[in-house]
C-alpha cells in the first residue's frame, strides 16, 4: 500500500510541476517567441525576423525611456542600498524597543498595494508642492526598494557571529571601525543582492511611476504600457524580451550572490 502511494507521488508531482511551470512561463515565452513574428499583429505568426530589434534600436523615444529607466533603477538601487543597510545594521545592533515594531514598518510598503501607493505619493507631492519627474520617481522607487535590501541585510545579520564584532571591540576598536571593517563587508554580499532586486523592481514599475511622472520623464514601462493601449506591435514584444532578459540577470546574480554568502558563512562556521 505504501509503494502503491509512493508510486503515484513520483508520477503526480513532476506532472504538477510541469503544469505550475506551464502556467507561469508560457505566456513569458508567447511574448519571446512572437518578439521575431514578421506580422505587425500580435498574436497572429507571419514567419520569422529579427527587424523588429533592429527597429527598436533606431528608435529614439525608446532610447529616452530605456535611459530614463536605467537611471532611475540605479539611483533608486544606491539610495536604497544606503539606507537600508544602515536601517538593518541599527536595527539589529542597536536594541531598541519595538524593534519588531519598527521592522514591520520598513517592509510595509511590500504589502501596500501599489496603487494606493502611488495615489498617497501623488497626494503628498502635490500637497508638498514638489515637480513630478524625476526626482519624484527616485524618491517614490526608493521607498519602496528599501524593504528588499532591509530584509536582505537583516537576514545576514541574524545569521553572522556577534563574537566577530564583540572581539573587535575587545582589542580597541571603535564602533565605527567595527562597522567599516568587519561589519560592512560580511554584509556586503546581502547589500549587492538586494540592490539587485531593487533594482530589477524598478524597471518593472508602472503603477506607482504613472502617478508620479511628467510628461517629459517617461520611462520604459510606461513607455510599453502606452504603446500597448494604442494597438502595439511586435516591437513591444521586442522590448519586453529584452527587459525580461535583464530582470532574470539582475535576479539570478542576486541569487548566486545570496547563495555564495551563505557557503561561506557555513563553511567557516564548520572551520
Amino acid at each position: 500500500m505504501v509503494a502503491k502511494r509512493r508510486k503515484k507521488r513520483k508520477l503526480f508531482s513532476p506532472i504538477y510541476l510541469t503544469l505550475v511551470l506551464l502556467v507561469l512561463y508560457l505566456p513569458i515565452l508567447m511574448v519571446v517567441i512572437y518578439s521575431f513574428n514578421s506580422g505587425r499583429t500580435i498574436g497572429a505568426w507571419q514567419g520569422f525576423t529579427t527587424s523588429w530589434y533592429t527597429r527598436l534600436m533606431n528608435n529614439a523615444l525608446m532610447g529616452d525611456a530605456l535611459r530614463n529607466s536605467l537611471l532611475l533603477a540605479a539611483l533608486s538601487a544606491g539610495l536604497a542600498g544606503t539606507v537600508g543597510t544602515l536601517g538593518a545594521i541599527g536595527l539589529a545592533r542597536g536594541h531598541l524597543r519595538g524593534a519588531g515594531a519598527i521592522e514591520s514598518l520598513a517592509t510595509l510598503p511590500i504589502m501596500i498595494p501599489e496603487l494606493v501607493l502611488g495615489m498617497a505619493y501623488l497626494a503628498l507631492f502635490t500637497a508638498a508642492g514638489v515637480k513630478l519627474g524625476m526626482g519624484a520617481l527616485v524618491l517614490t522607487h526608493t521607498t519602496f526598494c528599501i524593504p528588499y535590501v532591509f530584509i536582505n541585510v537583516k537576514s545576514r545579520l541574524i545569521g553572522m557571529d556577534p563574537a566577530l564584532e564583540e572581539a573587535a571591540r575587545d582589542l580597541g576598536a571603535s564602533p565605527m571601525r567595527v562597522l567599516r571593517d568587519i561589519t560592512l563587508p560580511l554584509v556586503l554580499p546581502a547589500v549587492v543582492s538586494g540592490m539587485m532586486l531593487s533594482a530589477a523592481m524598478s524597471l518593472d514599475d508602472v503603477v506607482i511611476s504613472f502617478f508620479v511622472t511628467s510628461a517629459e520623464t517617461t520611462t520604459l514601462p510606461l513607455k510599453i504600457y502606452t504603446g500597448l493601449r494604442s494597438g502595439g506591435t511586435p516591437e513591444i514584444n521586442a522590448i519586453s524580451t529584452l527587459m525580461l532578459g535583464v530582470i532574470f540577470i539582475c535576479v539570478a546574480l542576486s541569487q548566486l550572490i545570496t547563495a555564495r554568502s551563505e557557503k561561506k558563512m557555513h563553511s567557516s562556521r564548520r572551520g
